[in-house]
């Protein structure tokens, strides 16, 4: 048992759905408030995560350039993205007058949405859960897609020749590079044998997959890091929003609340990649445990699973965020070449290796 208490999502579940049965006969009702709980309640832990990786962002930028970063307002700058927000919330929020002023402003809605819906079945902890369905992997495959529509939908709505090459250059890198990502999650629940997120984390009690999988695993995860980033289009795979080239890309003609909440979309799905990627190489909230030394692992059980979940994704965060201030801009050819002539070749053959030793049973 952890020192600290563990909340239990579903016993939490349960009694707010007692009481609300017990006050409202109407099971339509309550499943509708059920929702708006679950969903506000997901606000109000993105918007302060979001904040936090914005300073985290520009603190690893000033650390990998030798520099100081941010440290005028509040404590060590640690306010500068609260001022950054509160000017955007100020800013007039234009529309062009030649757009599609309907698609122009469901566009970032739709982004955002998107993000929201796939943090759904991620386990954040024990029993801590917003919905563990049985297939959880193809869920997240399949709603985070949908991300590319709202892109699309901006960068025409726009009525700007920048955005409209920023949102078909994003279009094509994110179809592209789906495939890789796809292909690495396969590569996990072949060896589990299951789509549930619970189950994936389960399976990692005696090891994690990173290291129980062995070579093939590793490069699932390489991959799948690489892919990730391309796919939620940050730097060095940023051509969708390539300043020296497009302006800002799919976003050049949004501003005020608008463009803050591409900026969200952006973070929450830095966040979304990396806890998919803890979860389901780095045992997610699973301690790190070693054989059979009971010693060691009963101390690594007195850390909270919260805090083993959140190490790992922050973990994966700060290596994605490393790469924007490691590697240059790729040209756009290089960034499809990178993806049909070396990843997907490399997936596909790496799936059939993983296949293999799932049936042979050579993972540890």
């Amino acid at each position: 048992m952890n020192l600290f208490l563990e909340i239990s999502f579903a016993a939490l579940a349960n009694g707010l759905h007692n009481s609300l049965t017990a006050s409202i006969q109407s099971a339509f009702t309550v499943q509708v408030i059920e929702m708006a709980i679950a969903g506000l309640s997901l606000l109000v832990f993105l918007v302060p995560l979001c904040f936090f990786l914005g300073y985290m962002e520009r603190k690893v930028a000033a650390f990998m350039q030798v520099r100081l970063g941010p440290n005028r307002v509040g404590p060590k700058g640690s306010m500068q993205i609260v001022a950054d927000t509160v000017k955007l919330l100020f800013k007039e929020g234009l529309t062009p007058s030649a757009s599609d002023k309907f698609l122009f402003n469901l566009a970032p809605i739709i982004v955002v949405v998107t993000s929201m819906l796939v943090m759904a079945p991620i386990a954040f902890a024990r029993n801590f859960q917003i919905w563990d369905t049985s297939i959880g992997v193809l869920y997240v495959s399949s709603i985070s897609s949908i991300a590319v529509i709202g892109i699309l939908m901006a960068g025409w709505s726009s009525y700007n020749k920048y955005s409209l090459l920023g949102a078909m250059r994003s279009g094509a890198q994110i179809v592209s590079y789906e495939l890789s990502v796809g292909l690495s999650l396969i590569s996990i629940v072949i060896l589990t044998g299951s789509l549930r997120m619970s189950d994936i984390v389960m399976s990692q009690e005696n090891g994690w997959w990173i290291f129980k999988g062995h070579i093939p695993v590793l490069i699932s995860f390489v991959i799948f890091v690489i892919a990730s980033t391309a796919e939620i289009n940050r730097a060095p795979f940023d051509l969708a929003e390539a300043e020296q080239e497009l302006t800002a890309g799919f976003h050049t003609e949004y501003s005020g609340m608008k463009f803050a909440m591409f900026l969200l979309a952006e973070y929450i799905n830095l966040f979304i990649v990396s806890a998919i990627a803890a979860t389901l190489f780095l045992g997610g909230w699973m301690p790190f445990h070693i054989g059979h030394w009971q010693a060691f692992n009963h101390i690594m059980d007195f850390i909270p699973s919260s805090l083993w979940f959140l190490g790992k994704t922050f973990a994966v965060i700060f290596i994605i965020m490393q790469f924007r201030w490691t590697f240059p801009r790729l040209r756009v050819d290089q960034l499809l070449t990178l993806e049909w002539k070396y990843l997907l070749p490399i997936s596909m053959v790496n799936v059939l290796l993983v296949t293999v030793m799932a049936i042979m049973g050579w993972h540890f």
